[in-house]
């Protein structure tokens, strides 16, 4: 039987009847996911249970997968959610195009008005944030790229609700019947008390999709919280006309009322969007890249390795929302089978499940599968915007037991004249160098952190040079550009550990736990700033 979740989602299959050919393990691999996204990304297993109404064991080999995929790491007995997940997420962002499109012009507007510009897609009866601008505030959004929001709280949402179709409509009052406070869209606060009519609280929502159809544009007055006030405008497909997305500028009211948004913001905003139109227009075809590769020859061998710990199933079908990305948006079944190395029998059992969860949908007149904005509910939003540190904090916790060295994290501050010590992991030792988070150094080439941070180089041991007794051993951490943005570094007491015993020893755990870090950066920051500090 398939799985009965109760995990928080809007977006749920419109039937409780699953297809046949659905993958069952498949349908409860993402059950947990979306629910470990829904708890903000960790979870005890008992939890999960709780969430999905799964058996606890099934709950643990599922967990044991991820776990296994580098979807999750085991904390204690939680369950956490790790960068190699936004893969997922990656795989649909890169395949949309809009982001990597529009993002820069949805950036500049931020800068320009010193307010905080997002891009939205429809998600059915929600919409969902593929690019965020935050600006820094003391009251600041909280808004993550992934996050499903429900249409009738929002600017976007009437400018997405003029295509609806007779369904879509129904669709909605449907959900607004059975879940009156948006309890299902934990990104949000909980509505108001639903009125003693709610069918006029539906006939505004009506009458404000008819505005938005005639004005062209939208306004949101404090409708997700007190003192939240937003303008939306629509990016249109110039091949098709449709909405391709809605840019969304969102202010306070200490800085502007809802009318003054319309007056002052409104016109600044459109001539952004006209800017965004042109670039669709311009965008020239893209070459597919490479597909994963090997994933099928890896589930197996796993299966082999950990037997009935693993998940064949989940995994394979995992793989499956990997073969789509940048030039390919849509995929036909024998595509899908090609890039991923699985069967078509397995490729088209996953596709079949996917449809069904509203994670795909298919084209039955070229006989194509594209990924749905759903798939960012994969584990995507609690992960956006994860500032390095904290992406560091579970490599140099291995990277300290397996050498049993204090390890920490350092960058360059915003001025580039001094050296933060960003994250820390200590090692049991009564004599230990004890610089902590939050230390400030002067950012010169006489200390290995300086060395690697300013003279780019790839590895630079000080002995003696930052104490005396102390050796320090740096090695780079690069983005996706290549450039240097952080140094990994010990240090170790002279008692201990000769120079030559830092090189041999020291250094190779270093280059690799730098190397998994980099890793989890390049997923990270691939659609999503990630804050050194």
């Amino acid at each position: 039987m398939p799985a009965r979740t109760t995990a928080p989602t809007a977006t749920a299959p419109d039937s409780s009847r699953v297809p046949e050919e659905a993958v069952t393990p498949l349908i409860r691999g993402v059950a947990v996911l979306e629910a470990l996204t829904a708890a903000g990304g960790t979870m005890s297993p008992s939890a999960l249970e709780r969430a999905t109404g799964l058996a606890r064991s099934t709950v643990d080999r599922i967990v044991a997968t991820l776990a296994r995929m580098e979807y999750v790491r085991l904390d204690g007995r939680d369950a956490v959610l790790t960068p190699r997940v936004m893969e997922l997420g990656n795989a649909y962002l890169a395949a949309l195009r809009l982001p990597a499109l529009l993002g820069s012009r949805a950036d500049a507007l931020a800068d320009e008005l010193d307010e905080s510009v997002s891009l939205a897609v429809a998600d059915r009866d929600g919409i969902r944030f593929i690019h965020q601008a935050t600006r820094r505030r003391a009251m600041s959004l909280s808004f993550r790229i992934g996050d499903l929001l429900p249409a009738e709280r929002t600017a976007p949402g009437p400018l997405f609700a003029t295509e609806w179709t007779e369904a879509d409509w129904t669709r909605w009052r449907t959900r607004r019947s059975t879940d009156p406070r948006d309890h299902t869209f934990p990104a949000v606060p909980p509505a108001p008390a639903p009125p003693t009519r709610p069918e006029e609280d539906d006939k505004d929502f009506v009458r404000r999709t008819e505005r938005a159809a005639a004005d062209g544009w939208c306004l949101d007055d404090q409708l997700i919280e007190p003192g939240l006030v937003a303008v939306s405008a629509p990016v249109r497909d110039p091949r098709t006309g449709r909405l391709a997305c809605v840019a969304n500028v969102v202010s306070h009211t200490s800085r502007h009322t809802a009318a003054g948004l319309r007056d002052t913001l409104l016109p600044r905003l459109r001539r952004a969007v006209t800017a965004m139109e042109e670039d669709l227009r311009g965008a020239p075809s893209t070459e597919p890249g490479p597909p994963p590769a090997g994933l099928a020859t890896w589930t197996s061998a796993s299966k082999q390795e950990l037997g009935r710990e693993f998940i064949e199933s989940l995994a394979r079908g995992l793989t499956v929302l990997t073969a789509f990305g940048e030039g390919r948006a849509a995929l036909t079944l024998t595509e899908v089978a090609k890039a991923t190395g699985l069967a078509r029998a397995t490729a088209r059992r996953a596709l079949i499940t996917y449809e069904h969860l509203n994670l795909v949908t298919h084209d039955a007149a070229d006989r194509t599968f594209a990924l749905s904005p759903r798939v960012l509910s994969l584990g995507f939003p609690p992960l956006a915007g994860t500032p390095l540190p904290r992406l560091a904090e579970p490599h140099l916790r291995t990277l300290t037991d397996r050498i049993q060295e204090t390890t920490c994290l350092a960058a360059l501050t915003e001025t580039g004249d001094e050296i933060q010590y960003t994250a820390r992991v200590t090692a049991r030792h009564v004599m230990r160098v004890d610089i902590r988070v939050g230390t400030r150094i002067p950012a010169t080439t006489d200390t290995a952190v300086g060395r690697v941070l300013l003279a780019n180089q790839d590895h630079a041991l000080a002995d003696e040079e930052l104490e005396e007794g102390v050796r320090t051993l740096a090695v780079p951490l690069h983005d996706r550009t290549g450039h240097t943005v952080a140094a990994l570094t010990t240090s170790t007491h002279t008692a201990r550990r000769t120079p030559q015993d830092c090189l041999d020893t020291l250094l190779p755990a270093l280059t690799t736990t730098a190397a998994h870090l980099e890793t989890d950066l390049h997923t990270a920051s691939r659609f999503t700033p990630v804050p050194l500090t």
